[in-house]
């Protein structure tokens, strides 16, 4: 029973939530009784901190009364002052199985020397960034490391912002861990919380967490919102052990802080500018489309805009079109699907409950395309896909999104090419920077003799 409290940082409610139902009512007493606590919000300095999530900014008063609770983390229920955190000392003992890893697939040159960076950052307290191309198989490489870390009895967290890309990856790492307990842990599911040597989660749970792991691996770490929320941070920061722990990042496409810290050696780094077939990342074709806007909102069917799309919708291979937000998304669906029914397409955006159905029906061929926002533009593998970004001039669409969703083509080495499409009404700063990071990886992937 302890299990389900060591490593964790929980309110009143949720340690009861994790009690009850146990039948030995000593032994709960007991736990209770073993439990420290540190009040949920504090002042500091004349501020007032949330000792959960980290933030400082973001209060409101219960009403009918002067305390204060944190919206910054109120989704995960309730932190006030007047209240208490809970966390139980000590880790966990368990014994690996004697085989940890059971994916017996082969690396390529460049992925092995990644894999071996990795294991010998395990000696430098510093973090270790892994900057490789999208499609360059950063999953496979940090097999290695985890299962060293497993091996010696330690406990793992894969961590990502995206609840997209936490749903891909989970089945990959289970597979390749089959014989270690694993859960997956994001907001709204059903699942219980369990003790298990390796998780894969949401980073906005890693704010239930305190000293639990002795690796913790971020995936998409430039993604939204991580990215520029300091509470994230803190807690992936929180969630690491104090001794001998390990922070690994991964991203195609660092932020400013990180080239800042790649500039400066706070982080120890590992680039690979291919992808693990020896392709060249497809660079993209811009595609004028005219008013794009005034197309779809007066729906001229015989505008630029939709012989642009008819031609894309008439190829070969899984497509993806993107737009700028959910209503335009929506709203090109209703009128592509009435058009042109012999296309099967859906629409996927963040408030979607059925997009991982959808994103699966694709998969398996039960659909030719998906509309879709941002929320695909990373942690998405599809075979001989196809992309055309509508109104990629539309600020939505920076540098990194850019490149992340370019990074949805080519990805499998029967199908490395495809197009690639950036759809406009005007070019714009980010369009020209994300096409011109793509061409510098190619450029440095030949110089190296990487790329065919």
């Amino acid at each position: 029973m302890e299990k389900l409290l060591m490593g964790r940082l929980l309110t009143r409610h949720e340690v009861s939530r994790q009690l009850e139902g146990n039948q030995e009512e000593n032994k709960t007493e007991t736990i209770r009784n073993r439990l420290k606590r540190i009040e949920g919000i504090i002042e500091q300095n004349g501020a007032y901190l949330c000792q959960r999530c980290g933030c400082t900014h973001d209060f409101a008063y219960i009403p009918h009364t002067e305390r204060r609770y944190c919206l910054n983390c109120l989704n995960l229920g309730r932190v006030a002052q007047g209240e208490y955190l809970y966390y139980l000392e000590g880790h966990v003992e368990w014994t690996p199985p004697q085989e940890i890893l059971t994916w017996h697939g082969t690396l390529s040159a460049e992925q092995s020397r990644a894999s071996a960076e990795l294991l010998a950052s395990l000696g430098d307290e510093r973090p270790h960034l892994v900057y490789a191309v999208t499609g360059a198989g950063k999953t496979e490489m940090i097999f290695s490391v985890i299962a060293r870390v497993l091996q010696s009895g330690g406990r793992v967290c894969i961590a990502s912002p995206r609840v997209d890309v936490c749903l891909e990856l989970f089945p990959r790492v289970r597979a390749a861990f089959a014989q270690v307990e694993a859960q997956l842990l994001y907001g709204g599911q059903s699942e219980e919380y369990k003790w298990t040597p390796l998780v894969v989660a949401t980073t906005h749970q890693l704010w239930r967490f305190s000293q639990a792991f002795d690796l913790v691996i971020v995936d998409e770490v430039d993604a939204f919102p991580y990215v520029n929320d300091e509470s994230l941070h803190y807690g992936v920061r929180r969630a690491l052990r104090q001794k001998s722990s390990k922070l690994i990042f991964l991203t195609a496409t660092p932020d400013k802080r990180l080239f800042l810290d790649m500039k400066t050696q706070q982080v120890t780094t590992t680039i690979l500018p291919a992808r693990y077939h020896g392709f060249a990342l497809p660079e993209p074709q811009f595609v004028w489309l005219g008013n794009w806007r005034t197309a779809l909102s007066k729906q001229q069917r015989s505008s630029r805009f939709f012989k642009v799309l008819a031609d894309f919708l008439a190829g070969e291979g899984v497509k993806l079109i993107f737009m700028s937000d959910i209503r335009l998304a929506e709203e090109l669906y209703a009128l592509l699907a009435s058009w042109w029914p012999q296309y099967r397409l859906a629409c996927v955006h963040s408030q979607d409950e059925k997009r991982k159905e959808k994103v699966e029906r694709l998969r398996v061929g039960e659909l030719d395309g998906l509309i879709s926002t941002t929320i695909l533009e990373r942690g998405v593998t599809f075979t001989n896909c196809q992309v055309c970004v509508i109104g990629a001039e539309d600020a939505t669409y920076t540098e990194s999104t850019l490149v992340q969703i370019s990074g949805r083509v080519g990805r499998k080495a029967d199908f490395p090419t495809g197009r690639l499409w950036y759809g406009h009404y005007g070019i714009s700063r980010a369009m020209k920077e994300a096409r011109q990071q793509i061409q510098q990886m190619n450029q440095r992937a030949r110089e190296r003799g990487l790329i065919q």
